[in-house]
C-alpha cells in the first residue's frame, strides 16, 4: 500500500507539473526507507541472507552519495527508467516474501535475486560516465 501512494504521488507531481528538486531528491530517499525496512525485517527473520541486503544497502548509499554532491553528479536529477525497474523489482519481490503462503517463498527468493542483479546493474549504469551529447568525443 506504501509503494502505492508513493507511485501516486510521483504520478500526480509530473502530471500536475508539481515536480521540485525537493520532491527528486527526497522521493529517493523515501524508496529507499520503504525497501530497506522489509528487507532487513526479512534478514532476521532468516528469510533472506544478510549479504544480498547487504549488497542493496551499499547500492543505495553509493548512489544517494553520488546524487548529493553536485561536484560528482551535477544537477539533481530524478530517477533513470533502471532505478523505476530497481525499487518496482525490490517491492514485488518483498511483496512475494510476506506472503504467508510457503509455496510462495521459493518464487519470493527467486524475484529477491532478480531485483539485486537489478540493483547493481542500475547502479553501474547511474555511476557510468555519461558523454554529454553538447560535448564532442574525446573532451
Amino acid at each position: 500500500m506504501a509503494a502505492g501512494t508513493d507511485w501516486l504521488d510521483g504520478y500526480l507531481a509530473r502530471k500536475l507539473n508539481q515536480v521540485t528538486d525537493l520532491g527528486k531528491f527526497l522521493d529517493p530517499l523515501v524508496d529507499k526507507l520503504l525497501v530497506l525496512a522489509p528487507l532487513l525485517a526479512l534478514v532476521e527473520l532468516d528469510r533472506l541472507p544478510a549479504w544480498g541486503v547487504f549488497l542493496i544497502l551499499a547500492r543505495e548509499l553509493t548512489i544517494a552519495g553520488w546524487r548529493v554532491n553536485p561536484n560528482l553528479s551535477g544537477a539533481i536529477s530524478g530517477a533513470n527508467i533502471w532505478g523505476k525497474l530497481k525499487t518496482t523489482s525490490q517491492i514485488f519481490a518483498i511483496s512475494l516474501l510476506i506472503i504467508p503462503i510457503a509455496s510462495w517463498n521459493a518464487v519470493g527468493t527467486i524475484a529477491f535475486w532478480v531485483s539485486v542483479v537489478l540493483t547493481i546493474v542500475s547502479g553501474l549504469i547511474y555511476l557510468w560516465p555519461q558523454q554529454n551529447p553538447a560535448e564532442p568525443a574525446g573532451q
